[in-house]
């Protein structure tokens, strides 16, 4: 695992690299890669419909370009100390920020001087864009702005970004209720901890109401974004398999790892109730029930000899979250590694989401009647989690005969909404039409 940049140039090459380096997250890394290739999906899909003709640019009326006024650079000036005061807080004390930066961001702690250097930076900019309006206009002048939606992408991801950390931390919070209640501030602004489908839920809601102010069609921004959405749930879930970050499936108990936290196979279950006892303190603190730990015994199939046998079994040594057993003699920050392998479910999903943003791709351009390819990618994708459900660890919820994960309802739910909606498209839709025609 590596957890941080600072980790992966140690574990690859052996080298103490500078401790701000740790600041780097690979998780939130790839996240933010994840959106960007997301955004630029979306920027590709929006522009093609425009030349479809299926999206008109819009004509607005927005105030004309003025000098700052005073209150603009005092604004500036704020805003820039701020970020500042934690940027070079954070990059002079990474040993004490790296471990966690989102507590250290809410803490009081930062730098002055990085204060005072970025609030300079910041007026200085402010000027700069200000010395460039080469014509005074009366203050409250209007002027048409042509916009088309594909220059709205930034808008569209930034709202995506907020919403969807602020929905996946409000439903991870009722999915993990006894936990939230214990610590309520340290949940919300830990950096672990987050429910897609919370997110993927809120940022919707979000967009569906900035889609109508900007006068963008939400359904076919809705198409626009399936695939990149498939896209970026997969590299974000690539971030979660390279920093180990807990969000794992259940232990493979045809597998045992050794000391120095590799994954290997076994002939039966000893290994596994071995472990259990030798290890309490991990199994008891992530288990409700010590006895009945989830596990599956499944060896590597003959068919798929060719896989790599932790393809079936991750230990997650040097995971983020020093999750584990300490592993001997190792040097570094992140020492831990499970005590039995686990499934590496977050591999699962990355590649099933590769699988899945190549078919939305190929079927985007066969489809023109609005939200087929959401519809389709809401079965797939909801196909997807529900599959992999089986095999994660995950809060389940007790309806007597049947005892669903969270995560299961919202993919069921997906999967019915995709089938309505392709129903919709196919049948009722055009007699629908039909009848308007007569």
């Amino acid at each position: 695992m590596y957890p941080d940049l600072g980790e992966l140039i140690f574990r690859l090459f052996g080298v103490q690299a500078w401790p701000w380096l740790g600041l780097v997250k690979s998780f939130g890394f790839l996240v933010a890669m994840g959106f960007l290739v997301g955004g630029y999906v979306i920027y590709l899909e929006l522009k093609r419909k425009r030349t479809q003709g299926f999206l008109q640019d819009v004509i607005e009326l927005k105030p004309a370009p003025q000098k700052a006024t005073v209150l603009q650079y005092v604004f500036s000036g704020i805003l820039g100390s701020v970020i500042g005061y934690k940027i070079l807080g954070m990059a002079l004390n990474a040993a004490i920020a790296s471990p966690d930066p989102l507590a250290y961001i809410g803490s009081t702690k930062g730098s002055l001087l990085g204060a005072l250097i970025f609030a300079i930076l910041f007026v200085a900019l402010r000027f700069a864009d200000s010395s460039a309006v080469k014509e005074m206009h009366p203050k409250g002048t209007m002027q048409k702005v042509r916009t088309p939606a594909y220059m709205r992408v930034g808008d569209i991801c930034m709202i995506a970004a907020l919403f969807g950390f602020l929905g996946a931390k409000i439903f991870n919070a009722f999915e993990t209720w006894d936990a939230f209640l214990k610590d309520p501030i340290g949940s919300l602004i830990s950096s672990s901890g987050l429910t897609f489908y919370g997110g993927l839920i809120s940022a919707t809601i979000a967009l569906y109401f900035f889609a109508r102010k900007v006068k963008i069609p939400f359904k076919l921004l809705c198409d626009a974004a399936a695939p990149a959405l498939i896209l970026a749930y997969g590299v974000g879930r690539l971030g979660c398999q390279v920093s180990g970050d807990g969000d794992w499936g259940i232990h493979n108990s045809a597998y045992q790892t050794t000391i120095s936290g590799q994954a290997i196979p076994v002939a039966t279950l000893d290994t596994f109730n071995a472990a259990k006892v030798q290890y309490p303190n991990y199994f008891q603190g992530n288990f409700r029930d010590f006895k009945e730990v989830p596990h599956k015994f499944l060896p590597r199939p003959a068919a798929l000899s060719f896989l790599p046998h932790w393809f079936f079994a991750y230990s997650y040594s040097h995971n983020v979250n020093n999750i584990g057993r300490e592993i001997p003699d190792c040097k570094g920050t992140y020492c831990s590694t499970l005590p039995t392998p686990v499934f590496p479910t977050p591999l699962y999903e990355f590649l099933a989401c590769l699988v899945i943003f190549a078919i939305l791709w190929k079927l985007r351009t066969r489809f023109n009647v609005p939200l087929t390819i959401f519809g389709i990618y809401l079965i797939l994708n909801g196909i997807e989690r529900f599959m992999v459900e089986s095999i994660r660890v995950n809060v389940k919820i007790d309806y007597g005969f049947w005892h669903p994960t969270q995560a299961e309802l919202i993919a069921v739910c997906l999967i019915f909404g995709g089938i309505f909606i392709l129903i919709y498209n196919a049948i009722v839709k055009p007699k629908a039409a039909l009848v308007e025609q007569v």
